[in-house]
């Protein structure tokens, strides 16, 4: 079996390289001689890298790219409005790319200077492939992945519509060590709030940067003959942005700038026809918010190397091809007109709106349920040393009773100022006061927490942390838990204070939260939900912490209060939820780090249910190890998993 494979880019050499994997005859023919220039860079994620890692592990090859781990979105006059964390990206140049692809596979497998023009047939059957210089490809399949105005697309399945061009790209590189020094490893967007005009960029390698003007052509149009002419449009058009955007502009290479009419087209009914399929642009076009098109390129070609290998048969290889593939390709599709309607209309989407221009990284489908059999309703306080010694209860509960459960996080409001706290006439009147009652609460609850904050750095109030919890919940719940514990083991082990906002906006940042949307909120509407928890507190007679409200479906309630051992919740459950069986997990000495990212030696050791001291010995032999690392404090030491994907951590 021949295939023959027309187009020699990103999806035509992925294509060789996964058919060459399973034994295949393959010929790339690819129209241009030697390394294609046009191009600068693309965003990839790290699914479709993965994809060809094999491959490249086994030439002692490496990557090439650049880490993107933030992406910031800013208006022209330089107010924040969106910085996020990115897990799952990288920035490739594209020659560098595709010299990457063909190492890959043996040089005699590309034959180039090879256009298409057209099929041969014999009695209707397609039997080999003609190009303008004169040459013929035989072969038994074709596939076609010669791009977005695709010659055999056509030939096989006719004509199709595009959409009209409205965004057009103008795209081009620059070196500028100052600049880059201010962006290392981000994705920074400028973008206009009154109009679709946008300037982006994105660095490369150390010091230069792929650059990219976006605007609406239906309100801006050049004809950009000359490059001094494009300087001149894209230097007006921005006329408005910062100096940055400015000096990127002076020290690019017009000569090396293209134009981008960017247009998509609706989702073919099929990939193929007879013995001759499509692959990556070929077969669906995104616009490119997404960044989809290389990584969609991959895919394709890894998912049809697979099936043809598992069927043997084409027809049904290139029908479980479809099946697998269009689904995808048509949510980046719907999702590209939707980013697209979005920069073209701006004025009708709030900054809470604006979403990342990527395909969506990998994320946790788990939501919070509340349909499940028992909610209970948890009033804390960040800054509460005895909400933090129940984490190893609360983690516990989860893991075993996770299908049963759904915990609602309220904040109560411990501290609201020290005078005020004075007035209730409790055993805390003053900060020292806190610095001996966390030394008694360590001591008994094992749970490492250093009192010497109050002493050297007090926190004036537990409301600011609180309403930062809030303002995460407004973007997601379970991330808002992820923060809540985060903020603790600041204040608990780092000694960090946690009223500083530049502590939150880490740890939000750390937890890919929007750090930017957390600091709107935080000043606007997070201040209403932190006073209806406080409200709710009141109403429910909330005057300790930890309280909890446990609740059946048939309305029976039960409450706690304080510390109280793992026995009185499984209590609790049991009188509400008579059936409830608990969960069996993984407690092998790498096992728990696959649901936590962090764990103190009490938790691990909770848990595990194996004593402190082997806990110590274990947990001191895996850091040995490489396995996971450690951060001591004065009062103890938090064990981290620093490989951990954040989709598998459990909400606690």
């Amino acid at each position: 079996m021949k295939y023959v494979i027309i187009g020699g880019g990103i999806a035509g050499l992925s294509a060789g390289i996964c058919l060459k994997g399973i034994g295949a005859n393959v010929v790339i023919c690819e129209r241009t001689v030697g390394m294609p220039h046009s191009g600068h860079a693309f965003l990839m994620q790290d699914d479709a890298l993965n994809i060809l890692a094999p491959f490249a592990k086994k030439l002692s090859l490496e990557f090439p790219g650049y880490r993107i781990g933030k992406y910031t979105l800013k208006r022209p006059d330089g107010r924040e409005v969106k910085r996020v964390q990115l897990h799952q990206w990288k920035c490739v140049r594209r020659n560098e790319f595709l010299g990457f692809l063909q190492s890959l596979i043996p040089s005699d497998m590309i034959k180039d200077g090879r256009k298409f023009c057209g099929f041969i047939k014999d009695e209707g059957d397609i039997i080999g492939a003609q190009f303008e210089n004169g040459e013929i490809e035989y072969g038994d399949i074709f596939i076609g992945s010669d791009g977005a105005h695709s010659k055999v697309r056509e030939d096989i399945l006719g004509k199709i519509n595009y959409t009209p061009v409205e965004v057009t790209e103008i795209v081009g590189s620059a070196v500028h060590p100052e600049i880059y020094q201010k962006h290392i490893h981000s994705f920074t967007k400028y973008q206009s709030a009154e109009q679709g005009l946008s300037f982006g960029m994105i660095p490369t390698t150390q010091n230069e940067f792929v650059w990219f003007v976006q605007y609406d052509s239906r309100m801006f149009h050049c004809e950009h003959k000359t490059p001094e002419e494009t300087r001149k449009f894209c230097t007006d058009l921005l006329a408005d942005f910062p100096d940055e955007v400015h000096e990127i502009m002076a020290s690019s290479d017009f000569e090396k700038t293209y134009l981008w009419k960017t247009h998509d087209f609706d989702i073919l009914g099929t990939f193929h026809h007879e013995n001759t399929v499509l692959i990556g642009d070929a077969a669906h076009l995104a616009l490119p918010f997404t960044s989809a098109g290389a990584s969609n390129a991959i895919n394709d070609a890894s998912t049809l190397a697979t099936l043809l290998n598992a069927h043997g048969e084409h027809p049904a290889a290139f029908n479980a091809y479809y099946r697998f593939r269009q689904e995808h390709v048509k949510e980046h599709l719907e999702l590209g007109r939707k980013l697209k309607y979005n920069f073209l209309n701006p004025l009708k989407i709030h900054d809470d709106e604006i979403r990342v221009p990527l395909i969506p990284e990998e994320v946790d489908n788990t939501a919070f349920n509340r349909s499940k059999q028992l909610q209970i309703q948890y009033f804390t306080d960040p800054v509460c040393s005895t909400c933090w010694s129940i984490q190893p209860i609360l983690r516990k509960l989860k893991l075993e009773y996770d299908e049963l459960i759904n915990i609602e996080y309220r904040m109560g409001g411990l501290l609201k100022t020290w005078e005020d706290l004075s007035r209730r006439q409790g055993p805390i009147q003053s900060p020292e006061d806190a610095a001996r009652h966390w030394d008694i609460v360590r001591a008994l609850n094992e749970m490492p927490m250093d009192g010497s904050i109050w002493l050297n750095d007090p926190p004036y109030s537990s409301y600011p942390p609180s309403i930062a919890f809030k303002a995460a919940q407004m973007q997601s719940e379970e991330k808002a838990i992820l923060f809540l514990r985060r903020i603790k083991e600041m204040i608990f082990m780092e000694k960090k204070n946690i009223i500083k906002w530049r502590y939150l906006e880490d740890a939000a940042f750390e937890l890919g939260l929007d750090a930017a949307r957390l600091k709107r909120d935080f000043d606007g509407k997070a201040q209403e939900r932190f006073s209806e928890d406080l409200e709710l507190a009141g109403v429910l007679g909330v005057t300790a912490f930890p309280t909890l409200f446990f609740e059946n479906k048939n309305g029976q309630r039960l409450s706690m209060k304080g510390y109280q051992d793992y026995r009185q919740f499984e209590k609790i459950i049991l009188e509400l939820l008579p059936h409830a069986k608990k969960k069996e997990y993984d407690k092998s000495p790498l096992g728990l780090f696959k649901y936590f990212y962090t764990l103190t030696t009490k938790e691990f050791s909770f848990l595990s249910d194996i004593g402190m001291e082997e806990t110590e010995a274990i947990l001191n032999r895996l850091c040995e190890e490489g396995k996971i690392s450690q951060f001591k404090s004065s009062s103890g030491v938090i064990w981290i998993n620093q490989s951990i994907v954040m989709s598998n951590l459990r909400y606690v």
